[in-house]
């Protein structure tokens, strides 16, 4: 499959899609080209019957070093608003264009919204946007000596990509309003004993790519519907998960691929799924 670009390479092999930010030289900054490519990347995987995972990493030394610096320069000129469609200026950003979000907080939105699990494999610096992007991921793994910041503040401007939806319990609210406001740049290891990062590994993309490969080998069919339970238990009443834990195994209880699950189990052999239906 194709990236817009060139700013991001994607390979698919076992129902394992490695997705790799491709601007090494500027440290996988975020441009239009990039924004466009990340969106563009999400559905058109999105639409992959025979996807099961991701992987989410930046080429070169770092996952992601946040907004070009060219688009922040870009905010000094007082027609910022119209040479930037996506930039603070004449109230674009208020518009919705990806359902509930606008362009660049799909950019982020569009990793938790695919129907299966993205793990992100973060090195070098993950800095303001590039931290949000890395937040849509479901699992994030970590280098202890990766660099990480809730940065807007430092430039003036506050998390807008997705991330005060993509933080909520994962960080206590008053260690948020620290980072935020203090804009100060966190150790791999301190980011995920605050809860920003899931795992530190030495090796993150290594260890991502395990982890979605361990996933790839379960029933498709549930690895979705887990996907889709997640995502009601964050937000859902008691009442909306209640119902969501009934019907997505009364989906799954006897269909092909479960069944397929249990026998494999009890032959002790590899399963045999076919893509999720």
């Amino acid at each position: 499959m194709s990236a817009s670009n060139e700013r991001i390479l994607v390979t698919i092999e076992d129902g394992v899609a490695d997705v790799r930010l491709n601007r090494p030289d500027k440290m996988n900054a975020l441009d239009q080209a990039m924004f466009d490519a990340l969106i563009e990347t999400g559905e058109q995987l999105a639409r992959l019957p025979e996807l099961r995972a991701v992987v989410l990493s930046g080429e070169g030394r770092a996952f992601c070093a946040g907004l070009d610096m060219g688009r922040m320069a870009g905010m000094l000129s007082e027609d910022a608003g119209a040479s930037q469609p996506d930039s603070i200026g004449a109230g674009r950003l208020g518009q919705r264009t990806h359902g509930l979000s606008n362009r660049p907080q799909y950019a982020c939105m569009v990793w938790r919204e695919l129907p299966v699990p993205v793990f992100a494999a973060v090195h070098g610096v993950a800095f303001g946007g590039g931290l949000q992007v890395a937040l849509g991921a479901d699992v994030r793994y970590v280098a202890p000596d990766a660099r990480l910041s809730v940065m807007e503040l430092k430039w003036g401007l506050v998390p807008d990509m997705a991330g005060m939806v993509l933080t909520r319990g994962l960080v206590r609210p008053d260690v948020l309003r620290e980072l935020i406001y203090s804009a100060r740049v966190l150790s791999g290891s301190e980011a995920c004993a605050l809860g920003l990062g899931t795992y530190l590994a030495d090796d993150p993309r290594a260890a991502a790519l395990a982890a979605a490969r361990e996933v790839a080998l379960k029933n498709p069919d549930a690895i979705r519907a887990a996907k889709r339970l997640m995502a009601v238990a964050e937000g859902g009443d008691h009442a909306a998960i209640l119902r969501a834990e009934s019907d997505e195994q009364d989906r799954l209880v006897g269909s092909p691929n479960q069944r397929e699950a249990v026998l494999a189990n009890l032959e002790k052999r590899a399963p045999r799924f076919t893509p999720a239906s």
